[in-house]
This record gives structure tokens, C-alpha cells and sequence, in this order.
């Protein structure tokens, strides 16, 4: 029989070597020894899966949906969970910390504090922690309108807003809205262009980090519910990133003004908003780098 070391079997299935010793430590992986801080993995050991599911070759997917199952903590999924909780509930208004947000995610409780909470801000926390884990899900399905549905439903639910008649949590919106002083899509014609953005979108066979923007452009100008559209806006991208393979990123507080000028501006600068989001995703790529994660 040969014996692998953790960077060897690592290496050959694409996973972290974070996710590959917590497999030997949890006996996941038939046969694996330790001798000393050493393990040892049987070549031919094969890592536990539900089903009959088949491993994707984007490894970064891959460690999100192992650590998620796995519900480890100190790696990808929980760093992931945290950082585009926090920056993207605080682009929109959210007054929790990032210690507060990391506090929510590992305790599922609010610590003391001696400042007043926003209730909704706690309830949207923890519903974003869901979101997230529905891409992570959902990341290879076609992006559709009941996927989209499903992410403001998932959001916005629980919420001061979902107890109003008018605002239509997981459906499109029934009052006219703007967004940075914009207009934006009039209710009665929200079905039809987001049927067309989707139809245009899925037309490209390979998609680029571009088109992903482009298509959140579109989707923003679009705006097709009454609030939540930011968040629910940069969970697709993350998710359609995860989808082709493409490394995704957060848009963090010290980039948001970039990102709101670069949205503005998308039809006559095309380069504001893409170098904000390659800045973020090279911000992301450290962190990915930093758990050892390979990418393209």
C-alpha cells in the first residue's frame, strides 16, 4: 500500500491541506495514520461525499462546500462567511462591527454591548450567513429569477420590511424606487427586463469577470426590489464568480466609493469599476493564498 503525506493527497484531489487534516482528524479518510504530527493517507482513500455528487475542479468551491458541511471553523467558509457579511451589510447602512458580525456567525448570539443595536441589522447578519451558504449550494445551478427570488426572500425575511403589505419580500417590487438619486426600472416593467438581462446573460458561453459586472451593472439599474438590491446584487456576483471558475471578491468599506463611482460611471468608464473590482479581487486572492487555496 502507498502512503501519501497531507500535501501530496491535497494536491492530487485539489482540496486545502486544511480541509485534508481535518479529514484524518475526524477518521473521514479510511485507513489515514498519524505518527508524530505526521499523517499518512492510503493513495487510494477516497474523501466522504453526500451522494453521488462529483468533485468540481474549482478547488476554492470545493473547500467552501467541505467546510461548510463540515462546519470548520478557522478557514475559508468562516473567513468568507464574516468578511462579505460585514462589508456588504455595511455598504448599506449597517452600524454592527466586524467583531460583532464574527460574534453573530460563531455564537448565533449577540454579545454584550453597551451602544443600542439595530434589530434589523442582527436579523439581516444572520440572514446573510444563509445566503451565503445557498450560493455556496447553488453556485453551478443557472442563475434564474428563482434563484435571485430566493436570495431577497432568504435576506429580507424577519425583518421590519417583511411585515409590510407593499414592500414584497422575495418578489419583485410594487412601488417605484431610486438608487443614488437614479431612477431606476418602473415596477410594472421589472419582470420583463430582468426575463431579458437573464436571456442576454446566458447567451455567453465562457463568461469573463467583465460580463459578471457588467450583468451587476445592469441588474442595479434594474433594481427590481424595493431594498436589498446591493446585497442581493453582490451575492450573484460571488456566486456566478464560483460558477465560472473565476475568483470572486468583496467590495470592502475602503473601496465603496470607488464601487458607487464606478457603477455611475460604467457606460462611459469602463475601467473605474473594473479596477475597483480586480483591486478587491486581489484582496481576496491574498486571503486565498494565505489558506493555500490554489485558483487560476
Amino acid at each position: 500500500m502507498k502512503y501519501l503525506s497531507v500535501v501530496e493527497f491535497a494536491k492530487k484531489l485539489e482540496l486545502s491541506e486544511r480541509t485534508v487534516r481535518n479529514y484524518c482528524a475526524l477518521g473521514k479518510l479510511k485507513g489515514a495514520f498519524l505518527t508524530g504530527k505526521t499523517w499518512s493517507i492510503p493513495e487510494d482513500a477516497v474523501i466522504p461525499q453526500k451522494g453521488n455528487k462529483k468533485v468540481s475542479k474549482n478547488i476554492l468551491l470545493n473547500n467552501l462546500k467541505e467546510q461548510k458541511n463540515m462546519k470548520l471553523k478557522g478557514g475559508i467558509y468562516h473567513r468568507t462567511q464574516i468578511d462579505l457579511t460585514y462589508n456588504s451589510n455595511k455598504i448599506e447602512g449597517s452600524r454592527l462591527t466586524h467583531d460583532q458580525t464574527r460574534y453573530i456567525f460563531e455564537t448565533n448570539t449577540v454579545g454584550a454591548s453597551k451602544e443600542i443595536l439595530n434589530v434589523d441589522d442582527i436579523i439581516e447578519t444572520s440572514n446573510h450567513f444563509r445566503c451565503i451558504d445557498f450560493i455556496i449550494e447553488k453556485a453551478n445551478a443557472k442563475l434564474t429569477e428563482s434563484i435571485i427570488k430566493e436570495l431577497h426572500f432568504l435576506l429580507k425575511s424577519g425583518t421590519s420590511d417583511s411585515g409590510k403589505d407593499w414592500f414584497n419580500v422575495g418578489e419583485y417590487k410594487k412601488m417605484p424606487n431610486e438608487v443614488g438619486g437614479n431612477e431606476t426600472c418602473t415596477p410594472s416593467q421589472v419582470a420583463q427586463k430582468m426575463k431579458e438581462l437573464l436571456t442576454t446573460y446566458h447567451t455567453i458561453k465562457i463568461k469573463t469577470i467583465e460580463d459578471i459586472i457588467d450583468f451587476h451593472y445592469k441588474f442595479e439599474i434594474i433594481h427590481p426590489f424595493q431594498d436589498g438590491n446591493g446585497r442581493v446584487g453582490r451575492l450573484i456576483i460571488f456566486k456566478e464568480c464560483l460558477a465560472n471558475n473565476i475568483v470572486p471578491f468583496i467590495i470592502d468599506e475602503q473601496l465603496k466609493l470607488f464601487y458607487y463611482r464606478g457603477l455611475q460611471e460604467w457606460n462611459n468608464v469602463k475601467e473605474y469599476l473594473m479596477d475597483t473590482c480586480l483591486t478587491a479581487q486581489d484582496n481576496y486572492k491574498s486571503v486565498l493564498d494565505y489558506f493555500e487555496i490554489g485558483y487560476k
